[in-house]
């Protein structure tokens, strides 16, 4: 039976998991009834299982047992034993849902409203799927179940904690997915190989004046012309500093000063996002802004304190990996259910992480409404962002015959 058959055996099943997990969102590194219910799932199954100890991750290794998976142990050399690793990420976010759903959250300011509830449903799809086939399986699976993907760099506290050698040695290969609210047709799958998502970085200034009666700005040191003007000269410099075709996106979020419309506040505060999809426009980034920054505050005779955060780096996908997948996609679905990239996406993830540290892909899935329009329904973030249920045996199906099909491939003499 095609795998993408006992993967519909599970429809319902994983529906009520993605259900029950969307009721109850959890937000940021620990997430205790994620992370029981994720344990539920996987209760029964032949997984060796570790729980982080700085977050609530779930680590499931499942031992291959096809006749080859054990040769090379019983020639005494276990680190030829291959293993590939599976990820999913589990946390909401601080965003009160709108949808309606019948299914809607019921835990006040917090929505998965990036899909991740079905991720964590699919991998849990796939490891009943690799359980049920194990024997099929020529090394070992690593699951990475991560809290925290959503401004906690859960991903970093996981390699840490040595996920990547959670099978003994290294996984080979690593591969995660992503669902899409917009974007896309519905089921349809989105692979690009190379920089697939931007670098994310966070920028955080305080503008220091002094403050005073409005009527007498001369009195004064108004921080607040300052951070105006410094918010106009950051897009004027990502127009005249960097090249159009390496893009640079410099959004700000936060712009707050004062608390009465005749006080000259003390302070102003701009908060803002900054995503760049090379390496060298990341590190141009990190000196340019800055310097122009503080250069604008001792024009004017203010301060100014600049933070620039480092986050999430570049997702890049292996090109060999990403071929993989595209070929399991299309064996499994069809070539029309495949969809490659021509330009990066300006989101970030922090399984680019784990693509530093061993090659691996990153696959998106539609789970747009069918028959929905993919160009005006609500994208991923949105408290109106609705995924449908229907693409959850389909990627547990996909999760599942990557491993299988990889761990094969990489069981071959090279």
């Amino acid at each position: 039976m095609p795998i993408t058959d006992d993967a519909k055996d599970l429809q319902e099943d994983l529906t009520r998991l993605r259900h029950d997990l969307h009721r109850q969102p959890e937000i940021g590194l620990h997430l205790p009834r994620t992370q029981e219910r994720v344990l539920q799932a996987l209760d029964g199954l032949p997984y060796e299982i570790t729980l982080g100890k700085d977050t609530t991750s779930v680590t499931a290794v499942l031992r291959g047992g096809h006749p080859d998976a054990g040769k090379q142990e019983a020639a005494g050399d276990t680190t030829a034993r291959p293993a590939v690793l599976l990820r999913a990420d589990m946390d909401g976010l601080p965003v009160q849902e709108k949808t309606g759903v019948d299914f809607t959250s019921q835990a006040e300011g917090a929505m998965h409203a990036c899909g991740h509830d079905l991720h964590t449903s699919m991998l849990a799809g796939a490891a009943t799927l690799l359980a049920e086939k194990r024997h099929q399986l020529h090394g070992d699976v690593v699951l990475m179940f991560q809290p925290g993907e959503e401004g906690f760099d859960g991903a970093s506290y996981m390699l840490r904690e040595g996920v990547l050698d959670a099978a003994g040695p290294r996984v080979q290969a690593a591969y995660g997915m992503h669902v899409f609210s917009s974007l896309e047709p519905h089921g349809t799958f989105c692979t690009k190989p190379g920089v697939m998502l931007s670098a994310s970085d966070g920028l955080e200034v305080t503008v220091l004046g002094a403050g005073g009666h409005g009527s007498a700005p001369h009195s004064a040191k108004d921080p607040v012309t300052v951070a105006a003007e410094m918010v106009t000269a950051l897009q004027v410099m990502v127009t005249r500093q960097f090249n159009m075709f390496d893009p640079v996106v410099l959004s700000v979020g936060v712009l707050h000063a004062g608390t009465k419309r005749n006080v000259i506040p003390e302070s102003a505060r701009i908060e803002a996002t900054i995503r760049t999809f090379s390496e060298a426009s990341r590190l141009k980034m990190m000196e340019a802004v800055p310097r122009l920054l503080k250069g604008i505050a001792a024009a004017h005779g203010v301060e100014a304190a600049v933070d620039y955060l480092q986050e999430y780096p570049l997702t890049i996908t292996n090109e060999d990996e990403t071929h993989t997948a595209e070929k399991v996609i299309s064996e499994l679905f069809g070539e029309r259910r495949l969809s490659r990239w021509a330009t990066p996406l300006s989101g970030s993830e922090d399984f680019s992480r784990v693509l530093e540290e061993v090659p691996g892909t990153f696959v998106g899935l539609s789970a747009v409404a069918p028959g929905g329009d993919p160009a005006t329904s609500p994208f991923n973030h949105s408290p109106y962002a609705t995924f449908d249920d229907g693409v959850l045996a389909d990627g547990a199906a996909l999760y599942a015959e990557l491993a299988i099909s990889r761990l094969a491939a990489l069981s071959q003499p090279a």
